[in-house]
């Protein structure tokens, strides 16, 4: 029997988030706060050139945008591999 299936005994006590916070999932939540906090300190206006358009507009929203396409992404191509 693995552990993760083993009966438990009746003095024993285990937390309900016992397996939610892995080194992993820790390492993703430490990235992701320096993301944001990198994000909101640049809230400068910039010029943005896309191809033709110009566009000015915040820093912040420019970064916010690039990481949320980035996590679309990311999402995406892990999705497409657990298939």
């Amino acid at each position: 029997m693995s552990p993760k299936q083993a009966p438990r005994t009746p003095g024993e006590r285990t937390s309900r988030f016992a397996g939610a916070f892995t080194p992993g999932r820790i390492a993703m939540i430490a990235v992701a706060v320096l993301t944001l906090v990198f994000i909101f300190e640049n809230t400068r206006e910039v010029k943005i050139r896309l191809l033709i358009p110009e566009v000015t507009l915040a820093l912040y929203l420019a970064l916010l945008a690039t990481a949320l396409l980035g996590a679309a992404c990311g999402y995406s191509f892990a999705a497409r591999r657990r298939k």
